[in-house]
């Protein structure tokens, strides 16, 4: 796999995630995130996983869920890219998919064990990408991507939401 991302490969928003990740071995960060993970969330109760630090913000539960469904989208994207189709692809709205996952009503294990699945299948794909399609790319949300990016986006997209369950829910 190749080294870190440079700035033509995505966005410039996006490199908030992408600079997240302070190493070059990117699915190895993503297996240490299950261990994270894993002990971020085995500090938090059924109750706990409920509150919201200020009204209008997202439960945990929610945070969690839009953590698993941000990956599978660019994980989606990622495979789009690497398997070499050309059409582009749309936006993801993190709020139409908030409301339409109803992830308070969910118990907080399912929302664990989903992460865990979504991010083992995630790092799965990504150890077994070709040498030549970390470097293929396309068009989502009206935005460039390389494949390369969109794993360093992953990684750090958990990193980012991960220091913010830490300072503002626990």
């Amino acid at each position: 796999m190749p080294g870190r991302p440079q700035r033509s490969d995505a966005a410039e928003y996006y490199f908030k995630y992408i600079d997240q990740v302070s190493t070059d071995d990117v699915v190895s960060v993503m297996e240490d995130q299950l261990d994270e993970a894993d002990e971020l969330f085995s500090h938090m109760s059924e109750e706990r996983s409920l509150y919201r630090y200020a009204p209008g913000k997202w439960s945990i539960r929610q945070v969690v869920n839009h953590i698993s469904d941000a990956e599978r989208t660019f994980g989606f994207r990622a495979w789009w890219f690497a398997r070499g189709f050309e059409a582009p692809l749309p936006s993801y709205d993190q709020n139409v998919a908030a409301a339409g996952a109803q992830a308070d009503a969910l118990p907080w294990r399912a929302h664990i064990e989903e992460f865990r699945s979504v991010r083992l299948g995630t790092v799965a794909f990504f150890r077994s990408l070709p040498e030549g399609a970390w470097a293929r790319s396309g068009i989502a949300s009206d935005n460039h991507f390389t494949v390369q990016a969109l794993a360093f986006i992953i990684a750090g997209h958990f990193t980012h939401h991960a220091k913010i369950l830490r300072t503002q829910y626990l």
